[in-house]
C-alpha cells in the first residue's frame, strides 16, 4: 500500500492501529483507514480501548449491518456486542468449551447462505498467560498451492453445517447444509482463498472419504505457520478481521478451570460466497 497504515504484526497477516478510540463515531478518514488496513492485513489490532458492549455494537456497526445473536432468537439483547467466555453457568471457569468448535480451525458462520464479513472480538477478562487467538490467510494460502490442486479444486463446493446437525435444540441446527465454492473470490479485493475449516462436513458429488481426505489436506496446507499469526491478546484489546479469506482458532493455552477468558463479540453481515 502507498500509505502506513499501522505497526505490521507479522508477515502474513495483521497491523496495529493505535491512535483511534473506537469508543466515538469514526471520521471519514478514520473509517476509509480502517477499511484499506482491514483488505490488505486482514486482521486490524486496536490496543487500549475501553469499550462498553454497546459502544463495541456502535463500531462494528460503522462497517455494515451487524447480525442478531442466536439466530434473533427472542431474549436476546440484539443492539449490544454478546458475551462469549470460559464459564459455566454460575459464572466459574470451565473447560468444557476446550473441544469446542471455537477451538479448532474455523471461520465464523459458514453454515449461513450469506456467512458474516467481518468479526470484531473484544478482550474483557484474561489469563494471565495463553488465551491465544490463531488467524491463517487462506488467500496466502491458495496462492501457494501447486498449479495442479488449483486445477482440482476449481469449481468444487464444501456442504457446511454446524457440528453436522449433532446438537439437538441449538439454533444453528434448525439450517439445513448449504454449500459454497471451495475457492472463495474476495467480494472486494478479488483475490481468490480457500474457504473450509471445522464446519466443513463434504465436498458435493465427491464420495464421503474421498471429500474428507481432501478438506483435510488443504487445511493442514492453509494452517501451515507461514501463512500464521497468533495474537497474544491484552486486555483492551479490540481485534477486527476478514472473515472471508481467514481461518481462526481460540488456543486453549491457559489453565482453563481457573482463569476467566471473557470476550465481547459482533458480527457484521456478508454476501453469498461465489
Amino acid at each position: 500500500m502507498a500509505a502506513v497504515i499501522g505497526e505490521i504484526l507479522s508477515e502474513p497477516i495483521g497491523v496495529s492501529i493505535d491512535d483511534i478510540d473506537l469508543s466515538q463515531p469514526l471520521p471519514r478518514a478514520a473509517r476509509a483507514r480502517i477499511i484499506a488496513a482491514l483488505l490488505d492485513r486482514h486482521v486490524v489490532v486496536f490496543p487500549s480501548q475501553s469499550l462498553t458492549r454497546e459502544q463495541q455494537y456502535e463500531f462494528t456497526a460503522q462497517f455494515g449491518e451487524v447480525e442478531s445473536h442466536g439466530g434473533g432468537r427472542p431474549g436476546k439483547r440484539q443492539d449490544v456486542a454478546h458475551v462469549t467466555a470460559n464459564l459455566d453457568a454460575d459464572g466459574n471457569p470451565s473447560d468444557r468449551f476446550a473441544k469446542g468448535a471455537n477451538y479448532r480451525w474455523h471461520t465464523d458462520k459458514p453454515y449461513y447462505r450469506t456467512p458474516p464479513a467481518i468479526t470484531t472480538l473484544y478482550a474483557v477478562e484474561l489469563p494471565p498467560i495463553g488465551g491465544d487467538t490463531e488467524f491463517a490467510n487462506t488467500a496466502l494460502a491458495y496462492d501457494a498451492l501447486p498449479d495442479d490442486m488449483k486445477r482440482q479444486i476449481e469449481g468444487l463446493r464444501v456442504v457446511f453445517q454446524w457440528e453436522h446437525g449433532r446438537r439437538p435444540g441449538y439454533y444453528a441446527n434448525d439450517l439445513p447444509p448449504v454449500d459454497h465454492p471451495l475457492v472463495r473470490t474476495h467480494p472486494e479485493t478479488e483475490r481468490k482463498a480457500l474457504y473450509l475449516g471445522h464446519h466443513a462436513t463434504g465436498i458435493v458429488g465427491m464420495p464421503e472419504a474421498e471429500g474428507a481426505a481432501l478438506l483435510d489436506e488443504l487445511l493442514r496446507h492453509a494452517t501451515d505457520p507461514r501463512f500464521t499469526y497468533a495474537h497474544r491478546w491484552r486486555a483492551g484489546d479490540l481485534v477486527m478481521w476478514d472473515n472471508r479469506c481467514l481461518l481462526h482458532r481460540a488456543v486453549a493455552n491457559y489453565e482453563m478451570t481457573k482463569y476467566r477468558r471473557v470476550m465481547h463479540r459482533n458480527v457484521v453481515k456478508g454476501t453469498a460466497p461465489f
